[in-house]
């Protein structure tokens, strides 16, 4: 018997393979996805498979097999990354296919691992699949990041409850926050879609040099580049394709001027990263770079990211998300920042999206590197919205202008 369940999650893959990678007749599709979302992952398949698709390929993780690795591999393994695993990704991502990365993992998997092996481990990761990387924030080809619960994630989450229980909740949790809960999930990010372009089409025609965010434990003045773009919900691939990259997404977001970032923030939400969680952390920037940092919780993880080359301790993205919105509503802390930074205005520390520049698809690291935009290996979002924070836009005169009062859009 079909179950409404069923149904919603029937649903949701069609809206990943239809609304997020939009995939197209002939269309190669490359899945990541960890074993424990496997059932949903055969939904997705045959999805991509009815879209059209002639090669869908799906690339399994384990995390307990993880979790071995860095107990017992040495150094100098947990950081070779063998150009047979590099190569699979790469004539995916050469040959155009749509990606998707559903994340299942608990939040803390590796919380016991050895914070030098996760450090250097993430360092080789970015490594190893740099190019890969600065074709996905080029556009290169569709990609879409999604979730699925796992058991470990779903009790991290909702500790009160037993394992069954939590997991049913978070997934009816993502079920909503994706839309596929509604009568007419398609038209529902249709509409979705537009207001979130309309917000960055006032943005742009704004064109501020830079932005102000003062909140609670925060200070800080952020320059923008020359010919920035603010971008919301779906891009275009080079192919001309339209997809969502993020489900769910709440998000409008730009590049920031790497030299131009001054003050302190001060993050909202815990940030889930390399298998640990990092909280209650302050970052000061001067000229742009991180000059002073401290944490309660994962500061040896914090050091770790912002160590992973000369360019992660500069800012790569910064994105406003109203505290009013369907993620922040819930009142969940997700530990995932797919969510966490759906619910809360956010930055990134690391490489900048090149999309986000007016030509920035077509030009070099160098030519990138000139216009402000960060180049790094890693590209990390942390949260800093609150109901307490304002942002102002700042315009060629120096004069500021409300852009969130209260944690919300002022327009």
């Amino acid at each position: 018997m079909i179950t409404k369940r069923d149904e919603k999650l029937q649903t949701y893959a069609r809206l990943l393979v239809n609304v997020g990678m939009n995939v197209q007749p002939k269309q190669r599709v490359y899945i990541r996805a960890t074993v424990d979302a496997a059932e949903f992952v055969h939904l997705v398949v045959e999805e991509a498979y009815k879209a059209g698709s002639e090669d869908v390929h799906v690339a399994y993780s384990d995390d307990r097999l993880s979790q071995l690795a860095f107990q017992y591999r040495p150094l100098e393994v947990i950081t070779n990354f063998p150009d047979y695993v590099v190569d699979e990704r790469m004539d995916y991502a050469k040959d155009g296919a749509a990606q998707l990365a559903l994340i299942s993992s608990s939040p803390e998997s590796l919380k016991d691992a050895d914070p030098e092996k996760l450090a250097a481990n993430m360092r080789a990761y970015g490594t190893a699949f740099k190019e890969y990387m600065k074709m996905m924030q080029s556009d290169q080809f569709a990609w879409t990041v999604a979730a699925y619960p796992s058991y470990e994630w779903a009790q991290l989450v909702f500790p009160e409850l037993d394992k069954e229980a939590a997991f049913d909740k978070l997934l009816e949790l993502i079920l909503y926050t994706v839309r596929a809960d509604v009568e007419n999930p398609v038209k529902a990010w249709e509409a979705h879609n537009e207001n979130l372009h309309l917000k960055a089409d006032y943005l742009n025609k704004k064109n501020y040099k830079a932005l102000k965010y003062t909140a609670p434990g925060t200070d800080l003045t952020i320059g923008l580049p020359e010919g920035h773009i603010w971008c919301g919900a779906s891009s275009v691939s080079a192919a001309g394709i339209d997809f969502m990259a993020n489900m769910p997404t709440e998000e409008v977001f730009t590049v920031p001027h790497k030299d131009e970032v001054n003050g302190t923030v001060s993050s909202t939400l815990p940030l889930s990263y390399g298998g640990n969680i990092i909280d209650n952390f302050v970052l000061t920037f001067k000229d742009g770079k991180v000059v002073d940092y401290k944490a309660e919780t994962g500061e040896d993880i914090l050091k770790g990211l912002l160590e992973s080359d000369d360019a992660a301790a500069y800012l790569g993205e910064v994105a406003l998300v109203p505290h009013d919105s369907p993620i922040s509503n819930s009142q969940v802390l997700f530990y995932n920042t797919l969510f966490d930074e759906n619910a809360s205005c956010h930055l990134a520390l690391g490489s900048a999206y090149p999309f986000c520049l007016e030509g920035g698809k077509l030009m070099s690291d160098d030519e990138l590197t000139a216009a402000g935009l960060n180049n790094s290996i890693t590209h990390e979002d942390f949260m800093i919205g609150s109901a307490k924070m304002n942002i102002s836009g700042i315009t060629a005169e120096g004069n500021e202008e409300p852009i969130f009062i209260n944690g919300n859009w002022a327009f």
